[in-house]
């Protein structure tokens, strides 16, 4: 073991190797160590690396864990949700669009709709999305917006709310 070093006394740099602080109080000691002298003066042995990076990994994965569980449970009984655009008009600078969404959950909550035109296939850079106000369980709720993406142009639109 190597003789402790006193985090008073300063270090010239051309005679220091790199350190890094004791784990229990900061003093500076060489990096295969984890602890001073002064912190462990029996000379037993040092917590490996693995142990620390092992208990760090278990406490972040254990984090994201209680955070999955707490976010499903936030969320349980929400939707399914239904939209239907029930009515499209000309409103600068694009389209006025109004839906009514259907919370078919047993708790109440918003739901994101997308607005495009049902006549082009796929999911493409032509659609609109909207935020619905909260739906209570059960229940329905009529809302509009105003789209710009769609153009100005009145035409059929539909809408699928997750």
């Amino acid at each position: 073991m190597r003789p402790a070093l006193d985090p008073a006394v300063p270090i010239s740099a051309s005679a220091a190797e790199p350190t890094h602080p004791c784990v229990r109080c900061g003093a500076p000691v060489p990096l295969e160590d984890a602890l001073c002298e002064r912190c462990n003066p029996l000379g037993l042995p040092q917590p490996a690396s693995t142990q620390a990076h092992g208990t760090i990994f278990l406490a972040i994965a254990l984090s994201v864990l209680g955070l999955a569980i707490l976010g499903r449970l936030a969320v349980s009984g929400v939707g399914p949700f239904g939209g239907q655009v029930t009515g499209v008009a000309a409103e600068a600078p694009g389209l006025r669009v109004s839906i009514v969404v259907h919370n078919d959950g047993t708790s109440g909550g918003a739901t994101t709709c997308r607005v495009f035109d049902p006549s082009e296939p796929g999911i493409g850079p032509d659609s609109a999305y909207l935020l619905s106000p909260r739906v209570p369980a059960g229940g329905s709720v009529t809302f509009s917006g105003v789209v710009t993406s769609l153009g100005p142009t009145v035409k059929p639109l539909a809408a699928d709310c997750r």
